[in-house]
Parts: C-alpha cells; sequence; structure tokens
C-alpha cells in the first residue's frame, strides 16, 4: 500500500497541483480588479490595495526556509489548499456585508500568502516527487496547466461572473435619446406618480423616448439643472450609496505637511499639465442643450437586495452624451426614488440624430459572492482530491534536525546573490524590463469596464472574461512559445531586443482604443490580442535571462530571489497607476505607459549576457 502511494502515476497529480497554484494567484492578481470594479471602487483604491498584494511574492525567498524546516512539502500542499478554500470562502460571505472592501482585502492578503507559501511547496514537491526524466517530461505539462488556469480565472470565470450578473438581475434596457430641430420642452416628471406594480421586479425610465432640441440653453440654467440632479440623487441615496462602497467613513483631520506641501502640489502640477483635458467634455465651455432620463423600479426589491444599474452610450451619434448617473443601485429603501441621469448634446449638433443608451442591471454583489462561493468548492476538492492522490517520497522530510545550520546556509545563499558581477545593472533589469506593463495590467480591465462617458469602452463583465480568458491568452500563450523557440534557436541575445520592443510597444494599442474608443468589439478583441501576442513574446525574454542570473550552485534559491525582484517590480508602479490614470484621464495615462518603457530600453544596453545563452 506505502509503494503504490508513493509511485503515483504523475498524471494523477502533476495537471491537477499546477491548476491549483495558477487559480489562487489569477483570482488576487486579475479577478479582484475586476471584482471591485463592478462593486463602484475607484480607480485609485483598486490599484493601490491590489498591488500591495504583490508583496507576498516579492517576500517569498524570505519564508521559504520554514517550508523546508517545518513538515513536508506534501503537509503545506494540503495545508495551503485548505486554507486557500477558506480564504475565497471568507471572500464570498464577505461581499455583500458592509465595509466590504476592508474585509475581502484582509481575505485576499490571506489568499496571497497562502498561494505564495502553495508555489515554495509544490515547486518543490515537483523535484521530489518525480524523477529526472519525469521532470523533464511533465515541464510542459505542469506550464500547459498553469495556462489552463489561468485562462480558468481570466476567461472562464469572468464569463461566469457577468452571466451571474445579468441573469440575477432585471436584464437590460434602451433608451433612445434623440435631437429635435425645435423648442421641444421635456415635462417635469412627477415622482408621486411612482406606485408599485404587481408581477415581476422590473427596471423602468421615463419618458419611453428623451427628446432634446438643439436650441442652446444659457450656462445658469445648465449650472441650476445639473445642482438639482445632484441634490435629488443625494436624497434619494444614490450617489452616498455609491460613495460608501468606495469609501470607509473617515474622520475629517486636518491634512499633515506632506499631504499638503508634497502631495497637494504634485497633483496640481499633474492635472494643470498632463490633465484629461482631451476626454473631458467641458460644460462649462459647451453648454448646447440638455435632457433628464428618470429610473425607478416597479416594485420594492427583498429586503438587503441591491439592484446595480450601469448606464452607459451603447451606439449612435456619440455627440449625445451621458454627463451624470453611469451607475445607480437600487434597494428597498429607494426604490420608488427616482434615480436621474443627465444628457447633453454639443452645441455644434443642429440636426436630427439620435442614440442609444444601455441600462444593465443586476444583482452584482450576489453574482460575486456565488462566484467565489464555486471557487472555494473547488479548492474544498482540490484539498480532499490531493489528499488521497499525492505520493509520498521518501525525501520529503522535514529538514528540521537533518541540518541545523539551514537558516545560516540560507542567508550566505542570499548573501551570494548580491555579490554577482554587475548585480546592481541586473536588479534594475528586473525591476525596470515592465515598468510599462505593470502599471497598464491594473488599468487594462477597468478601461474596458468603464463608461465611455469617463473615457472607458463600457464592455460587459462576461465581454471582458471572453477578450482576456479567450483571445487574450491565446495569444499570450501563441508569443510565449514562438518567443521560446526563437530564443532556443538563435540564444536569447540575438532576439533581447526584439522581445523588449514587443512587450513594450504594443501597449500603444490602449491610446488607440482610448482615443477612438471604438464600438468594434473586433476591434476591441484585435487590439488586445496584439498586445497580449508582444507581452507573450516579450516576456519570454525576462523569464530566460532570470534563469541566465539564477544560473550556478544555488540556482532555485537564487531563481526565487529573481521571482521577488520581478514581483516587486510589478508592485511598485502599480499602486500609484490608479492615482494617476484619475488625475489624467485614460488616453493621457496609456501614454504615460508608452513613456515609461524608455528606462526598459537604456538599462538593457548595459545587462551582461552569454551570446550562446539559450542556444
Amino acid at each position: 500500500m506505502n509503494k503504490t502511494r508513493t509511485k503515483n502515476n504523475p498524471w494523477s497529480w502533476v495537471p491537477s497541483l499546477y491548476s491549483a497554484e495558477g487559480i489562487p494567484y489569477v483570482v488576487v492578481m486579475v479577478v479582484s480588479v475586476i471584482m471591485y470594479k463592478r462593486l463602484g471602487i475607484s480607480n485609485t483604491d483598486i490599484a493601490l490595495y491590489t498591488s500591495w498584494l504583490y508583496l507576498p511574492w516579492v517576500i517569498k525567498p524570505l519564508w521559504s526556509p520554514i517550508v523546508d524546516l517545518l513538515k513536508t512539502k506534501r503537509f503545506w500542499i494540503i495545508t495551503m489548499q485548505l486554507i486557500i478554500g477558506a480564504g475565497l470562502a471568507g471572500v464570498a460571505l464577505t461581499i455583500p456585508v458592509p465595509n466590504f472592501f476592508k474585509y475581502t482585502l484582509a481575505f485576499f492578503w490571506l489568499l496571497a500568502f497562502s498561494s505564495a507559501t502553495h508555489d515554495i511547496a509544490a515547486d518543490g514537491f515537483y523535484m521530489l516527487g518525480l524523477t529526472k526524466h519525469q521532470q523533464a517530461y511533465f515541464v510542459g505539462i505542469r506550464s500547459t496547466f498553469y495556462r489552463l488556469a489561468m485562462i480558468t480565472g481570466q476567461g472562464l470565470l469572468i464569463i461566469v461572473a457577468g452571466y451571474l450578473e445579468s441573469s440575477t438581475g432585471l436584464g437590460q434596457i434602451e433608451l433612445n435619446v434623440k435631437t429635435v430641430n425645435n423648442n421641444f420642452v421635456q415635462e417635469t416628471f412627477n415622482d408621486s406618480s411612482i406606485t408599485q406594480i404587481d408581477g415581476q421586479l422590473r427596471l423602468l425610465h421615463y419618458p419611453n423616448e428623451l427628446k432634446i432640441s438643439t436650441n442652446t440653453i444659457s450656462k445658469e440654467k445648465y449650472d441650476s439643472l445639473q445642482q438639482f440632479i445632484e441634490s435629488e440623487n443625494i436624497k434619494n441615496g444614490y450617489l452616498i450609496k455609491t460613495e460608501s462602497k468606495t469609501t470607509t467613513n473617515k474622520i475629517k483631520e486636518t491634512p499633515s505637511w506632506w499631504n499638503e506641501i508634497i502631495v497637494g502640489n504634485l497633483e496640481n502640477f499633474i492635472k494643470n499639465n498632463f490633465g484629461k483635458t482631451v476626454i473631458k467634455k467641458s460644460a462649462d465651455s459647451k453648454i448646447g442643450n440638455v435632457g433628464i432620463a428618470y429610473f425607478y423600479l416597479s416594485k420594492p426589491p427583498a429586503q438587503d437586495e441591491e439592484i446595480v444599474v450601469n448606464l452607459s452610450h451603447s451606439s449612435g451619434d456619440k455627440s449625445i452624451n451621458l454627463v451624470k448617473g453611469t451607475r445607480f443601485v437600487f434597494t428597498k429603501e429607494n426604490w420608488n426614488k427616482p434615480a436621474i441621469a443627465f444628457f447633453q448634446i454639443d452645441p455644434k449638433l443642429k440636426k436630427a440624430s439620435s442614440a442609444s443608451f444601455q441600462a444593465i442591471s443586476g444583482n452584482i454583489t450576489l453574482a460575486w459572492s456565488i462566484t467565489f462561493g464555486i471557487l472555494a468548492a473547488m479548492f474544498f476538492f482540490f484539498f480532499v482530491y490531493h489528499k488521497f492522490i499525492l505520493p509520498k517520497p521518501a525525501s520529503d522530510v522535514s529538514a528540521k534536525g537533518e541540518n541545523s545550520n539551514v537558516f545560516g546556509e540560507f542567508f550566505a545563499t542570499f548573501a551570494l546573490f548580491f555579490k554577482k558581477k554587475h548585480i546592481g545593472v541586473i536588479i534594475a533589469f528586473l525591476l525596470l524590463y515592465r515598468l510599462g506593463e505593470s502599471q497598464l495590467v491594473k488599468l487594462a480591465s477597468p478601461f474596458l469596464l468603464d463608461a465611455r462617458e469617463v473615457g472607458g469602452l463600457a464592455l460587459t463583465t462576461g465581454e471582458v472574461g471572453f477578450v482576456y480568458g479567450t483571445i487574450g491568452i491565446l495569444a499570450l500563450v501563441i508569443g510565449g512559445l514562438l518567443g521560446g523557440f526563437l530564443a532556443a534557436k538563435d540564444g536569447l541575445k540575438h532576439w533581447l531586443w526584439w522581445m523588449l520592443i514587443a512587450i513594450n510597444l504594443p501597449n500603444a494599442v490602449y491610446i488607440y482604443l482610448s482615443y477612438a474608443q471604438p464600438e468594434s468589439f473586433f476591434a476591441v478583441l484585435a487590439s488586445v490580442a496584439v498586445e497580449q501576442f508582444g507581452y507573450g513574446f516579450g516576456f519570454t525574454a525576462y523569464m530566460l535571462y532570470m534563469i541566465y542570473v539564477s544560473d550556478g550552485e544555488h540556482k532555485t534559491a537564487h531563481f526565487a530571489i529573481t521571482t521577488g525582484f520581478m514581483a516587486l517590480g510589478m508592485m511598485i508602479p502599480g499602486m500609484i497607476s490608479g492615482w494617476l490614470q484619475e488625475l489624467i484621464g485614460y488616453q493621457h495615462f496609456f501614454i504615460w505607459v508608452i513613456i515609461a518603457t524608455i528606462p526598459a530600453f537604456i538599462i538593457t544596453k548595459f545587462i551582461p549576457l552569454d551570446a550562446e545563452f539559450g542556444k
């Protein structure tokens, strides 16, 4: 019996083990970003707090000796999968509660540390549980199933969440907005006319078709209407409800000298010189004419149920803009109080025209709770399955007692890494190679999800899942395979500069997307495919250089250190990316991403690299 457990067929555990390794990473790094965006968190908070989640992978090499010292690799794998399952369940249970942002982040931290520890144990167990020949044979298989886990997280999981968002809500409705060449004046909506209607819960709006005169109005009237709409939405609980989701209750304090002098002046400088002047449609200088649409429910929803409505431009004349009212949250308390959307037409538009705006409603909180509940169940299955199916290699023992100076050797190994020749240039390369991409990756999904009125592309959650999880991941894999093939054929040095260009310059497709805001889904797919292919091709150089730098007596430990610098290079720039984007807008932010790639081109010229490496 023991012999059988020691020699379990690798096909029975290698694919499932590396699927379990990939899913929590993509959940923490990618899925959390999309979930928080759909739940109304600001880009600044999303980028800052989810970038901090890289930290466990940054410092992973520092606690890897603990995994060797205490218990077996098999014990750590099974235990971490149980903790990951519990962490996913914790996220599912805390999404619906007040201050969910704080509590879900705590569970994401648990997931991040558990996932990083699982990585250490799984990679070590792979070498203990397989012979040298099996290790070589299964290296491609483990990589493939890790990639499939990424597809599951970035694609299938997001598609499921998108389906649940739409199926748990009230469907979608279209509001047509037309311009008319006359003195048409919109009738005032009577709030008292809203009464409960028997039957299925529905989202209603007034008027059925919004008409706006092409005659211009005064700035004073515009300002008065804008203030009225804002005060009504606040009074009816829409703006307050949304804001409470994105921020915790804070006591007003006197700003510190750092915030007042450094941060405040920096923000003003960035806004004044690089602000979002291109995409912002200034109502002060271009008044045109305006129209108002009212949204409400046919009857109250269930207790504690939230109906989130996202309103955005779907087709038609882009001279008709949605100024206010892109997102509303209906509850039992405000279902019969109208949420007001404010539309404005360009003053240069003097002919009859039309545009369609789509209101998509769903119980987003419930949808994401169910999604994370499915993930939690999946990891409890992994826990039970691997508890019985993982082999028990004789070499998988605790290092405690065998070598009393494990920590001493670890620190000596750590010191040897920093004694490498040209180590300063090497570390700079590891930190700067992905400087542009590290900022792009945090804002790409929010950009695709954001309403067109704020510079985004207004895709649904399911569409984003399809973009990144199918076409995007396919282009990424093809780029990675091609990069590996060419590097093996001609050596890394021959292709290094082409790979550097590939990982950086295709980011420019987001400049095109932010300026053109194409309505063609194919154009979005093609653009993301180009960027992901370039990333897959260019990232090959980064991974191979990490292997090159780590080569030597302590290659495993040194490779772990390089992965720490890789995570650090992603974490720090990512933390400020959301704050910067909200200051300057998507268009200027994506231009900045391209500018941020310049240091990588400079440092690459100075790195040491053997011309024969990789052949």
